[in-house]
């Protein structure tokens, strides 16, 4: 039988093994991975690192009172807060927790803590507030609570202290052994490690806050629940002189979103909106923002032009923050306070610390509060102190009221020109031996100055310079006001009575 002849087609080659078959597309000039991966890292990077445009905030023009209770309405301006008669106010102060929520205060504020701090020449506390609070139930606002804040406002205004109100979120909830918002804020069905032995986990690092955390910053719906908080606050403030500002949000952080990412493109949009929506309520204080929780490490800087506005980072270079200040050597946290400088003239703001302190059970840590507040004398930056009342290493007053580290307080509670007309500076203070050098230039403005000058820890000033007409010194208020010649300059120095 004979078969019907085919016509035989030509042979295929055999697939080749997938590796061999990347390796023949590489000579060809193919698509290669790793040189991919690399480009598209690069533009990731070129994108997080490209400018953005300036942030603009629009806020009306003030409309404010006349101010009540001997404090003047402060503003900012060329870089500075000034007050009615245009003289630089120092905002000089501690941070006070007592309103914060149940397990989270350290101690309630009294009467007697008002006295002393005012004696011991401050003029502000920065007073942290709880969202949670304030808006306990969504979309509702506890007016009780705004009482019991507006209680505590006009105690310290009693004493001639500013306030600071600073919206205060620290690992977002007590829920998750944090502070600041309220329950129905939470992020269900997320890890929650507060049961974990290491406080970092508790804390910091508890995917759950992390969860509700970063919820927060990506979605608007929360976010417009904090700014009708604020506008509520605002409401309730808006002609009170004796509020010297509003600190937005305490200590923002960026995890999961990397930093430069999250600075540009979250943080600071959500700081233009929110102080829009503030503004809108109440133009008549200044808003304060702050750089990111590892602030410590640089915040990068989108620009934001928005009147009255202050830059707040917080200092715990060498204390909470490395390196360690064990050998006593003040050059990283004098870096980092020129690194704050800067970032305050990119935004462009006025720079002041709400926070910096340290245990002082640690090596150094009066050294470390001496080369901390040099370095804000140079520069003059005001700051606010982690924390009056606090057991037991980090507040000046015990939780029971019984004891205060006078000591300590002489190293922080250092002269300073609280009220500087337009020509008169001041040198650094010195709190332990108790002197302060003011300069006054022959074309001084005609208003009075005033020094801070603790009646705590010093014994009364001696005015030694030949253009101070007259002096005036307030042991109760821990000021001592001063007089200048007109149209003459000298050197003003004050010490301690011997």
């Amino acid at each position: 039988m004979r078969f019907p002849l085919h016509r035989r087609r030509p042979s295929r080659p055999a697939p080749l093994a997938p590796h061999r078959a990347a390796r023949r597309d590489q000579r060809a000039g193919g698509l290669r991975f790793w040189p991919a991966l690399l480009l598209v890292l690069v533009a990731g990077l070129l994108w997080a690192y490209m400018p953005a445009e300036a942030l603009v905030a629009h806020v009306p023009a003030p409309q404010r009172p006349l101010a009540q209770g001997g404090l003047e309405w402060l503003s900012t301006s060329a870089g500075a807060v000034v007050d009615e008669q245009g003289r630089k106010v120092l905002l000089r102060g501690f941070n006070s927790d007592a309103l914060l929520e149940p397990g989270v205060r350290h101690a309630d504020l009294d009467e007697r803590d008002a006295e002393l701090i005012a004696a011991a020449g401050f003029n502000l506390v920065r007073l942290p507030i709880a969202w949670g609070l304030l808006e306990p139930q969504r979309g509702r606002i506890d007016t009780a609570e705004l009482d019991r804040i507006d209680a505590t406002v006009r105690l310290l205004n009693r004493h001639g202290l500013y306030v600071v109100l600073d919206m205060h979120v620290l690992d977002w909830t007590p829920r998750y052994s944090g502070s600041g918002a309220p329950d129905w804020a939470l992020a269900p069905g997320v890890l929650d490690t507060g049961w974990a032995p290491w406080r970092l986990l508790q804390t910091h690092l508890n995917p759950a806050q992390i969860a509700a955390t970063t919820y927060f910053w990506m979605s608007p719906d929360w976010q417009a629940d904090f700014e009708m908080t604020w506008r509520a606050v605002a409401q309730r403030f808006r002609d009170r002189s004796g509020v010297a500002a509003y600190d937005l949000y305490n200590e923002p952080h960026p995890l999961p979103i990397p930093p430069r990412i999250f600075e540009r493109d979250y943080m600071w949009p959500f700081y233009a909106r929110t102080i829009d929506e503030v503004g809108g309520v109440d133009p008549n204080h200044i808003l304060m923002v702050e750089g990111i929780f590892f602030g410590n490490y640089g915040t990068a800087v989108r620009p934001l032009s928005a009147p009255n506005l202050i830059y707040s980072p917080h200092l715990y270079t060498g204390s909470l923050v490395p390196p360690s200040f064990d050998n006593g050597d003040p050059g990283p946290l004098r870096q980092r306070v020129a690194e704050q400088v800067d970032e305050a003239a990119r935004v462009p703001a006025v720079l002041w610390s709400g926070e910096l302190g340290i245990d002082r059970s640690m090596p150094n840590s009066a050294a470390w509060a001496d080369a901390a507040l040099d370095a804000f004398d140079d520069a003059g930056i005001g700051f606010a102190w982690w924390q009056w009342r606090e057991s037991p290493q980090w507040g000046i007053r015990d939780k029971s009221g019984g004891f205060i580290d006078l000591a300590y307080l002489r190293h922080l509670a250092r002269p300073y020109l609280l009220a500087a007309p337009a020509g008169v500076h001041a040198g650094r203070g010195d709190g332990v031996h108790g002197t302060l050098t003011v300069t006054v230039a022959a074309g001084h403005a005609q208003t009075l100055a005033v020094v801070a000058w603790s009646s705590l820890t010093l014994a009364p000033p001696v005015v030694e310079g030949s253009c101070a007409q007259a002096s005036a010194w307030d042991r109760v208020a821990g000021r001592l006001t001063l007089a200048l010649t007109p149209g003459q300059g000298c050197t003003v120095t004050l010490r301690e009575t011997r």
